[in-house]
């Protein structure tokens, strides 16, 4: 039976290693890396809790996402936080945004080997690192449309009773890819363009999940999504009803990146997340979560139905200095052409 003594004696032997252990615990509990996106990214189909476990197993960290209505948004809230910002990592603007992001001063280059990126037109940026890709393009219900438009041209003049939902440039990237797409086919000829394609806009959604619920649950049988949207029916409903118009004149694309703020409270941690967010265990999450392309390799093949997508014969993409130049006036030509009656 043990003394008083040496009772005693263990206590406080164990009292004085709980204490030397709470600062480094404290201090580990600490570590946090915040990370702005959009919120279909941290949806509970979306890639990122999948992603933030991911990372903590080997990062040592707590993630915690920041989530705004989409891309556009990102950039908005960034602007009005300034250097106050709370983000480390942005995640989820496009190459039409990047000159636009650069010029705020509020981004770090990432010092990182980003050769392991591949992604269509070789995009390549000191700041900003893709992460997945696609391309624009309009979804149509097979159950309600039976001849789907097979150009840009035919959505914009066809007929009017059936409807599609698309996204406010304003607020989103995939509302900016259409306006950008329209200016890339129609150039000089935009405005009216869009005069004519309002009569088929069944609503203008401040982001891409709420444009796409709409059109799941009927509202319209047409909405402004990706090419890789079917993958996700085909995947996890085992169903081929919604499908992707392909446009004679081409489908402009995607590239979404991230980057890391210049007063980010833990430049390493997201230096760290930036490497890994090109390695395999983040590509692999992309395909099936995210429903876009990965950048670089993933640990196993892509399911059969993206061998299924369609595949552009051609690609739209401005440079990230003429969005930027012209951004402004595009949707001011566009609220205009839109609001006319």
């Amino acid at each position: 039976m043990s003394s008083p003594l040496y009772t005693k004696l263990l206590s406080r032997l164990a009292l004085t290693a709980i204490a030397a252990a709470l600062p480094f615990g404290a201090s580990a509990a600490e570590k946090k890396l915040t990370i702005y996106t959009y919120e279909s990214f941290i949806t509970e189909w979306g890639p990122g809790t999948k992603v933030a476990e991911a990372f903590e197993e080997t990062c040592g960290c707590d993630v915690d996402y920041v989530g705004v209505s989409d891309g556009v948004e990102l950039l908005t809230r960034l602007k009005l936080e300034g250097e106050q910002t709370k983000a480390d990592i942005v995640l989820g603007l496009d190459t039409n945004l990047v000159a636009e992001a650069k010029a705020t001063g509020f981004f770090a280059p990432h010092g990182l080997d980003t050769s392991a990126v591949k992604v269509p037109g070789n995009f390549s940026d000191e700041t900003f690192i893709p992460y997945d890709y696609g391309h624009f393009a309009v979804i149509y219900d097979t159950e309600t449309l039976k001849n789907p438009p097979k150009s840009l041209k035919e959505l914009v003049e066809g007929d009017p009773s059936q409807k599609i939902v698309i996204e406010d440039p304003r607020t989103s990237t995939p509302g900016l890819g259409l306006l950008l797409w329209v200016k890339s086919v129609y150039g000089e000829e935009a405005a009216a363009a869009w005069a004519k394609l309002k009569n088929r806009v069944l609503t203008v959604t401040p982001g891409w999940s709420e444009a796409y619920g709409l059109f799941t649950k009927g509202e319209a049988p047409m909405v402004l999504s990706y090419t890789t949207s079917p993958a996700y029916h085909m995947v996890t409903e085992n169903t081929e009803r919604y499908q992707a118009a392909s446009f004679a004149e081409g489908h402009y694309i995607q590239i979404e990146v991230a980057g890391m703020t210049k007063n980010a409270k833990e430049p390493e941690l997201a230096k760290e997340f930036l490497a890994f967010m090109t390695g395999p265990d983040f590509q692999s999450i992309i395909p099936t979560t995210n429903w876009m392309m990965p950048v670089a390799a993933t640990r196993e093949p892509l399911p059969d139905a993206f061998g299924k997508l369609v595949n552009p014969e051609k690609t739209f993409l401005m440079s990230s200095e003429e969005v930027a130049a012209n951004r402004k006036a595009w949707i001011d030509e566009w609220l205009t052409a839109m609001s006319k009656n």
